[in-house]
């Protein structure tokens, strides 16, 4: 198979605003590293990750809600999920779905032609388990926001479903964060989940892994959402933010919280916890900064879980549900890859259900 040397590709130059997304039609195509595959693009999930990482939202001299737009300052030290620096210009996007087109020289030739989607946790592959050891596919390491992209060997799972792959750019990184937060909040049948921002990528991925762990579950979204939401098989669905929360749920007994909006609302969740409860998050979107009563906290026996670094095994067992049909694609709309500034202006928005993909 004869390959272009180069590429189309949507590359983020700086920290900044939108129009730090740059449009390139002959950019390097990038060759794969010895263990690495080479694979052809057929499309891109887009995540808060992405807009997080280029506007540096990360870094703590920022204590505002995701905007999506430049904030005034950005600490130089600790502007990406990692706390420290990435380097620029980067094409970002974690979540592909492609076909390997070639490999390296210690991958199996047998690979070539293998349909994939990515593991975005880059890790050191003699300490699998170090979460200190850890990187994420298009923010340490170039993306699926262009033609061609690479990724580790490992890093490329094979998948057979008949989806279309902007259905299977949706599961990624949405469904990873989800899963790795019900694996680490021990979600099991006898509990009742409340998800906030269920009409979200992550939220609704928590909906419908959360049912498929057998818990009951409560959807909290805007009501012009909650048709949408539906579809995803909650229990109940309440409005995003109930004055009297606890009046809302009637008998319900939340035991966990599944977040990651956080903002002013963030006490209410906590108080409506039973004894003994689980608290689980991996985002703040609705701002990063909130109140806390440690007396609520001890005196309740409640458990807070942060939730970044997903277990080795959260990928392969979401090939297993796509594969088993028991998680389905929540796609909200697809952009051409030119238009990723659009489809992040859409992302922003937030007038959606579900994922946005950018297809090249």
């Amino acid at each position: 198979m004869t390959l272009p040397t180069t590429m189309t590709a949507m590359v983020t130059m700086g920290h900044g605003d939108l129009d730090q997304i740059v449009l390139h039609t002959d950019w390097p195509r990038p060759e794969p590293g010895p263990d690495d595959v080479l694979i052809r693009v057929g499309a891109c999930g887009m995540n808060n990750t992405d807009v997080n990482t280029r506007s540096g939202w990360y870094s703590k001299t920022v204590t505002e809600a995701t905007t999506g737009s430049a904030f005034e300052e950005v600490g130089d030290e600790d502007p990406t999920w990692g706390g420290a620096p990435i380097t620029f210009p980067r094409i970002q996007g974690a979540d592909v779905c492609g076909e390997i087109v070639a490999v390296g020289a210690n991958v199996d030739q047998s690979r070539v032609g293998e349909r994939v989607i990515t593991d975005g946790w880059l890790r050191d592959p003699d300490h699998l388990d170090d979460m200190n050891k850890t990187g994420y596919f298009g923010s340490e390491r170039d993306g699926g926001f262009a033609e061609y992209t690479t990724t580790p060997a490992r890093n490329a799972l094979a998948v057979r479903s008949d989806l279309t792959d902007a259905e299977l750019a949706t599961f990624s990184c949405s469904y990873s964060t989800a899963e790795g937060m019900l694996t680490r909040a021990n979600v099991t049948a006898d509990d009742t989940v409340l998800v906030p921002g269920a009409s979200g990528g992550v939220g609704g991925a928590l909906v419908q892994l959360a049912k498929r762990r057998g818990a009951r579950v409560i959807a909290m979204a805007s009501e012009a959402k909650h048709a949408d939401v539906a579809a995803l098989g909650p229990d109940m669905i309440l409005p995003r933010a109930p004055a009297d929360l606890r009046r809302s749920l009637g008998s319900e007994k939340i035991t966990v919280v599944a977040d990651v909006v956080g903002g002013p609302y963030w006490p209410t969740l906590i108080d409506v916890l039973e004894r003994g409860g689980r608290y689980t998050c991996s985002g703040a979107i609705a701002g990063p900064i909130v109140d806390l009563d440690l007396r609520t906290f001890y005196l309740r026996d409640l458990t807070f879980t942060g939730s970044t670094v997903i277990t080795p095994e959260v990928m392969p067992n979401l090939i297993r549900y796509i594969e088993e049909d028991a998680i389905k694609p929540a796609l909200a709309a697809t952009y051409p890859l030119a238009q990723l500034r659009e489809a992040q202006a859409a992302f922003i928005a937030k007038e959606h259900t579900g994922n946005i993909v950018v297809v090249p």
